[in-house]
Formats: C-alpha cells, sequence, structure tokens
C-alpha cells in the first residue's frame, strides 16, 4: 500500500513539472530599428585619365615601332606638362590584326592590318593643368582620351564629418519616433555601416577622340562623400 501511494505522489509531481514547462512562454525582446545618412560635397583636387596612342599599320614590326616612339613622345609630354614619373603607369599595351578585304576571284584576304594600343593611367594632381595637359598630350600624339574620374585625395576628415552627421540624424528619428509610439528608447543593441561614396566621373569617348579645346574647360564639379548607418535600439 505504501509502494503504490509512493508512485501516484510521484506521477502527480511529475505531471506539476510537465505543466509548468508546457505553460512558460517566452517574451520576445522589443527593438526599434532607424537608418540615417549622411552626405557631404567636396571641391575634387585630383583626377585620373586613361590617354593612349592608337596605331595602324600593315606591317605588324612596322605598327610596333611606330607606337613605341608615339607613347615615349606622350610620355615625355605629361613629364613636360608637370605630371610625375611615378604618376604615369601604364594600363593597357595590346596588338591585334584586322583582315582587310577579301579578294572576290580567289576568297583569300589580301592581307591584314595591324593595330597597336598603348595606354597610360594618369594622375593629375594640379586641376588647374588640366585642360593644358590634355592639350599637350593631344599634340603629342596621343590619340585616345577616355575615363576622367575626379576626386579628393584625402577624404579621411570629409567620412568621419559624414559618420557623425549619419549616427545624428539616425538618433533623432529613433527620438521622434520613440516619443510617438509613446516608449523609451533602452540601450543600443547593434550598429551597422555602409559607406555609399562614389566618385565623379567624366566620360570622353573612344579611340580617335580628341580632347577639349583651351576654351571649353572640364568642370570637375563636387565629389559626394556619402554614408548611411542602422541603429537598432531596446525599447521599454
Amino acid at each position: 500500500m505504501r509502494t503504490k501511494l509512493t508512485l501516484l505522489i510521484s506521477s502527480f509531481v511529475l505531471a506539476l513539472v510537465l505543466s509548468a514547462c508546457g505553460s512558460s512562454t517566452s517574451t520576445a525582446a522589443r527593438t526599434l530599428t532607424v537608418s540615417g545618412n549622411g552626405t557631404i560635397y567636396l571641391t575634387p583636387d585630383i583626377a585620373y585619365i586613361y590617354i593612349g596612342v592608337n596605331t595602324d599599320d600593315p606591317d605588324i614590326a612596322q605598327a610596333v615601332s611606330k607606337n613605341n616612339a608615339q607613347a615615349q613622345t606622350l610620355a615625355d609630354a605629361l613629364k613636360n606638362a608637370g605630371v610625375a614619373t611615378s604618376d604615369i603607369q601604364t594600363s593597357n599595351f595590346s596588338v591585334y590584326s584586322d583582315q582587310k578585304t577579301t579578294d572576290p576571284n580567289t576568297g583569300l584576304a589580301n592581307g591584314y592590318n595591324y593595330t597597336v594600343d598603348n595606354t597610360v593611367y594618369v594622375t593629375v594632381r594640379d586641376l588647374s593643368k588640366l585642360g593644358s595637359l590634355l592639350n599637350a598630350a593631344v599634340s603629342a600624339g596621343a590619340n585616345t582620351i577616355n575615363s576622367i574620374t575626379f576626386d579628393v585625395a584625402d577624404k579621411t576628415s570629409a567620412q568621419t564629418q559624414a559618420r557623425q552627421k549619419a549616427m545624428d540624424n539616425a538618433s533623432a528619428l529613433a527620438g521622434e519616433l520613440a516619443q510617438t509610439a509613446k516608449v523609451t528608447l533602452g540601450d543600443i543593441q547593434s550598429i551597422t555601416y555602409t559607406d555609399n561614396t562614389f566618385s565623379q566621373y567624366y566620360g570622353m569617348g573612344g579611340g580617335g577622340a580628341s580632347a577639349p579645346n583651351a576654351s571649353v574647360p572640364i568642370q570637375p564639379g563636387q565629389t559626394q562623400i556619402s554614408v548611411s548607418v542602422s541603429i537598432t535600439y531596446a525599447i521599454k
């Protein structure tokens, strides 16, 4: 009889434990997530340009020889215009052939024309000389000028200001929403950061394009430093 009573009591205790486990619920953390943006505008003080010489000749050796001479003349002209040797970097050297017209009687090619391209990536650190530099390059034989990109050499301070503006923007929005919802903000739970900065681009066409003359100066405009943050707050 005592054994039976003990088993009944044990079963009752186990049932209470299982009942307590089944009735417990977890309360989801209450949070508020907001985004903030910060943008700073700067006047560019540096530019990057692809400048090259493109040479054609039916004789491959002559094509390469002529291109080498033109490329050297271009490099000398850039240096004379104030570009440092370390700011001139070869970005492409290629040789390719194009089939000439086909003989209608034999169906065979009448020969090939060879094209040699030598392009350098130039860093211009004095934008006041950009127009004259382009004119000097064309006068030296450059016949391809592409992808002028304007930028700011040192963006450290501007990036710090943009991040601070983004944080202030997100904080103000969080405070406004919390007041409207009649809740109190708690500690910050997480912060994510994204850099949305891009450089100002100015295209100038492909092979055979000519540089603008001195009466049509290139305008660098402004470079935009832009960041965004996402902040999650606990709410009470």
